[in-house]
């Protein structure tokens, strides 16, 4: 083979052309899990009448905060055929306008994050690095909204404005390193990034004072002064994917992952066991006396911490204790013993008796709405 001039990429007349690192698109660099808005284990169906209350809705890993307001919307997991490379957004329709906004009003969406997953920012030290924030919004209007980044552990916060359009923009912001405050390196909830889509005067008061850190121990007034309000009318809707949060001071393309990838991530915070059709076995169980029955829960990944439990209605018999070829109702079923890796239930069946030592399996009885859900959301 002959040689020629070496340049930057080529290694030889002939040979293969070698990238720069420069050029690679590098893995691993969302910290959001989720942002492409795929995986929705709670459901991915319509919620009405949302406004009143704070809380993991529908989209894992994506809070909403809530309170104080008359107004109300409907939140889905909506299907994306407008913006190219994306599927699914989280969409937010409003069907009950709030023009009179009290002090206290609130409405945001918000991604918590662990510390331990946050220290490459060297946050609180004078190496603290630059991030930025992007992400693709559409609404059916103009609206000034704003992005936040929270320091939970330090109580400090970073505001920036931006303005949507009624066609999908994709949004880029730049937050300076901070080099107040260090992080915890543990699973606790450290930082968020949240969009505010309303305020009261409680968190619009302030001076509005862009991409730089302040201490919120005095009041929470500094956090979304100027903003619209999403609740202005019944007309409004938000859609939001493909949120992205790296080290640096640009975006780089969205992070696109394996479905199965995103999946396992989202189940370290929230898994649950969900019936897709009459008579499916969620869970091993034996007698251990006559009168009670214990049964185990094993997760598919390790969650944050032990979990809570919250199990549908036991209306009409829908759980069953099927052991020796029969079935008995359930009166109950109490977390007895916890771990981040599985859960052993335990249900007193005064009423309905078995015979010690048998083997059998928790289930489901004609009915195919049952679940049980594990949460050890931040």
């Amino acid at each position: 083979m002959a040689l020629s001039t070496i340049g930057t990429n080529q290694i030889a007349s002939g040979a293969v052309t070698v990238p720069k690192v420069a050029d690679q698109v590098l893995s691993n660099r969302n910290i959001v899990i989720n942002g492409a808005m795929n995986v929705s284990q709670r459901t991915g169906a319509a919620v009405a009448d949302m406004g009143g209350s704070a809380g993991y809705i529908n989209l894992d890993r994506f809070r909403y905060e809530a309170s104080g307001t008359a107004g109300r919307f409907t939140t889905t997991q909506t299907a994306v055929s407008d913006l190219p490379g994306f599927l699914n957004c989280l969409h937010l329709d409003c069907t009950t306008a709030d023009t009179s906004i009290a002090a206290s009003e609130i409405l945001a969406l918000e991604h918590r994050i662990e510390g331990q997953n946050l220290q490459q920012l060297k946050k609180g030290t004078s190496s603290a690095e630059s991030v930025t924030v992007s992400f693709y919004m559409k609404t059916n209007a103009a609206f000034v909204f704003m992005c936040v980044l929270n320091d939970f552990d330090n109580n400090r916060v970073n505001t920036q404005k931006f303005t949507t359009t009624t066609d999908w923009t994709r949004h880029s912001i730049t937050f300076v390193g901070d080099t107040t405050g260090a992080l915890g390196d543990d699973s606790g909830n450290s930082l968020s990034v949240s969009i505010y889509l309303h305020a009261g005067s409680n968190y619009t008061g302030g001076t509005y004072v862009a991409n730089t850190w302040q201490s919120r121990a005095a009041s929470d007034n500094m956090i979304a002064p100027g903003i619209g309000s999403f609740y202005s009318s019944t007309n409004n809707d938000v859609k939001l994917t493909g949120l992205q949060m790296e080290i640096g001071t640009s975006a780089t393309p969205f992070e696109h992952e394996d479905f199965g990838t995103t999946l396992a991530k989202c189940q370290r915070y929230f898994f649950r066991f969900q019936s897709d059709t009459a008579y499916d076995a969620f869970a091993p169980a034996y007698w251990l006396v006559t009168t009670q029955v214990y049964a185990m829960y094993e997760f598919p990944v390790t969650m944050r911490d032990q979990p809570a439990m919250t199990v549908s209605s036991f209306t009409s018999g829908d759980w069953r204790i099927h052991s020796n070829g029969g079935d008995g109702n359930l009166g109950s079923l109490i977390i007895n013993r916890c771990t981040p890796n599985n859960v052993q239930t335990f249900s007193d069946q005064s009423s309905n008796t078995g015979t010690a030592g048998y083997a059998g399996a928790i289930r489901n009885y004609g009915s195919t709405s049952p679940y049980i859900e594990f949460s050890a959301e931040l």
